[in-house]
């Protein structure tokens, strides 16, 4: 019966990622200014439009980008009503009455997986009213104690701290125990003794165990720092191993949240396929999973996989004629058509400020909390009831899309804007930029934009998103405008046939990372070409001879594609130096571009491939890169 049911779900499960499948070429998700491009270029260039990943959507249930979107929902929630204070782990105990009485004959809980498989082990995050907060570690203390009860005081509560809170003995005491990695507990027991509760360290509180006698339990000798925290009144209500944890920092927050959406089980599994790289999150989405037949019966009776008490509204942050489109392919001028008669919600939310005064002061982000959004007429009604159970949610937008990031900054401290024109507009005068706007506003002093972005990064974005952010604006925090007008005059001049490097412009004071790249000296460029090669080995000058050949040899089955490993301290980076400056000495302009800036800062010139081809940072289903036609960069 349970191999029936896991495979029922498999075929229903199936069916949805083969229809995803399916529709990756038919539908296309494009900005509207793009497909205006893409219709004025297609009869020059009918190959003008690339075709796109393999994706997994975030429309589908238990995808990675739905767990994403979910996570920060919950963040939205963090953000609107301060962290959560608890967290609890609750895991069924499997000497429940109601258990022990199904059993037949000489059964065991174990012998049943038809009864104890898929009882609880939850997740819950609360968040405690405004005069029940904690605030001192003596709130600590009452809500919660990790200490073994006195068994002459309350009896029932020292059996079951013994049998449900105890962790069981690892380390010299018992080297095989499951939670041991790399011959350290992985939940970093044996906990040290503490004659009082420290708060927030590292996330977590030091709660207090004090020396006590040891009890024995089982075969083991335990004192109090091996006991599991709990709180004393769920543990004689349940019954039940719960563990309670105090969320004391926001640090803590991330990890919680990520917890509770992680996403399904699923197996580490490597392919590689030769003469091909795919990135298909459909296929690694079902070479990697796998199904219990408890999860099989959840999923088949549709129960939902978790539980908000606010409804979080997604609001669309896009720039002028560049809100998302779903079409089909074939189909664009249609899709242009529609997109002139529907409205986002921002686009919405201008039309509101002109028709209804009420909503003037009413910022974008809080705008969901009293009226809600109908999508079938796309325009903003009138709440009757429970807005106080709704929040508003701005996506999170990268720094490295430049425009929409000061957009989103605007829109979270603007109110009554009744369009794009009008956030522009500041004392009367019309800006040309958001980030102008920003800088009127003097919101852009200094740095602070980028200590802004930082903060908010910390406080919401997993460690590896905030990494990436940390590495962009390390490279890239050096005030813009000198690099926008080296490209907007190197552009003019590329139409008549002329480039800086030609022209040899007067010296100006620029910070040295715009002059980076802008121009080089072949002559210099060549002298340390010829030393780069010198210094070279036999297989170091086999593969630069290689791939400058590659590089300047345009016969159709030359190889373009070249991939260099080898150990740390072989010269990897020393041969990237040697094209470089070989190049470069040339007269010819090279691009090097790594996955991150700490790469990118080994190779002469380097930069991030987020830089290069307009990548977000935080990619999911509704991302576009902004490279653009018929500019500089698709250019090169």
């Amino acid at each position: 019966m349970l191999k029936i049911i896991d495979s029922e779900f498999g075929n229903t499960e199936g069916s949805c990622l083969h229809f995803l499948r399916q529709n990756q070429e038919d539908l296309r998700i494009e900005l509207y200014r793009g497909l205006l491009d893409a219709l004025e270029c297609r009869a020059h260039n009918e190959n003008i439009r690339t075709g796109k990943l393999i994706i997994l959507p975030s429309s589908f249930q238990g995808s990675p980008r739905h767990m994403q979107q979910n996570y920060q929902d919950a963040m939205a929630m963090v953000r609107k009503f301060g962290k959560p204070d608890l967290f609890l782990t609750f895991t069924c105990n499997t000497s429940w009455s109601e258990i022990l009485n199904s059993m037949e004959g000489v059964q065991r809980p174990e012998d049943r997986p038809d009864i104890i498989r898929g009882l609880p082990h939850v997740h819950i995050l609360l968040t405690l009213d405004s005069k029940s907060k904690i605030h001192t570690k003596d709130d600590i203390d009452k809500f919660l104690s990790a200490e073994l009860p006195d068994p002459c005081t309350d009896l029932r509560l020292f059996q079951i701290v013994t049998k449900c809170m105890v962790h069981v003995p690892c380390g010299t005491i018992n080297i095989n125990s499951p939670c041991m990695r790399d011959e350290q507990c992985c939940k970093s027991f044996l906990k040290q003794f503490k004659d009082d509760t420290e708060e927030n360290v590292n996330g977590y509180p030091i709660y207090r165990r004090r020396a006590t006698e040891p009890v024995q339990v089982g075969k083991y000798s335990i004192d109090n720092r091996w006991v599991v925290s709990y709180n004393p009144w769920l543990i004689k209500k349940f019954n039940a191993h719960i563990n309670v944890e105090v969320c004391a920092s926001v640090k803590s927050v991330k990890y919680l949240y990520k917890y509770v959406y992680k996403g399904h089980d699923a197996a580490s599994v490597k392919i590689q396929k030769e003469g091909a790289l795919d990135h298909d999150e459909i296929l690694s989405f079902i070479e990697g999973r796998y199904v219990s037949a408890p999860e099989a019966t959840w999923r088949l009776n549709e129960f939902n996989l978790s539980h908000k008490s606010h409804t979080v509204v997604r609001l669309a942050v896009h720039l002028p004629q560049q809100q998302l489109i779903v079409y089909q392919d074939g189909q664009e001028a249609q899709a242009i058509e529609r997109a002139a008669l529907r409205k986002t919600t921002l686009t919405s939310w201008f039309e509101l400020n002109k028709n209804d005064p009420s909503a003037h002061n009413i910022s974008y982000s809080d705008i969901p909390q009293y009226y809600m959004f109908d999508k079938s007429t796309t325009n903003w009604k009138k709440r009757q009831r429970g807005g106080q159970n709704v929040i508003g949610r701005l996506p999170v937008v990268s720094i490295l899309d430049t425009e929409r990031y000061y957009l989103r900054m605007l829109l979270l401290r603007k109110s009554g804007a009744i369009s794009f024109d009008d956030i522009l507009t500041v004392n009367g005068l019309r800006c040309i930029t958001f980030q102008q706007v920003c800088q009127e506003y003097g919101l852009l002093r200094g740095d602070q934009q980028w200590h802004d972005a930082l903060n908010d990064a910390a406080q919401f974005q997993s460690p590896r998103q905030f990494a990436m952010i940390c590495d962009f604006v390390h490279r890239y925090s050096e005030q813009t405008g000198p690099r926008y007008a080296f490209d907007d005059i190197e552009e003019l001049l590329t139409s008549y046939n002329l480039s800086l490097q030609k022209l040899h412009p007067p010296t100006v004071d620029l910070p040295a990372s715009v002059l980076e790249g802008a121009n080089f000296d072949v002559v210099e460029e060549q002298a340390k070409a010829n030393s780069y090669t010198m210094q070279l080995n036999s297989e170091q000058r086999n593969v630069v001879e290689i791939l400058l050949s590659a590089v300047y040899n345009n016969a159709a089955d030359t190889s373009k594609c070249y991939f260099l490993d080898g150990p740390a301290g072989t010269g990897k980076t020393f041969v990237y130096s040697t094209l470089l400056h070989t190049i470069h000495g040339r007269g010819d302009d090279v691009i090097p571009v790594a996955s991150t800036g700490i790469a990118a800062t080994l190779l002469i010139g380097g930069r991030t491939a987020h830089s290069v081809f307009k990548i977000p940072i935080d990619l999911n289903a509704t991302s576009t890169y902004n490279l653009k036609p018929n500019t500089k960069e698709a250019d090169v």
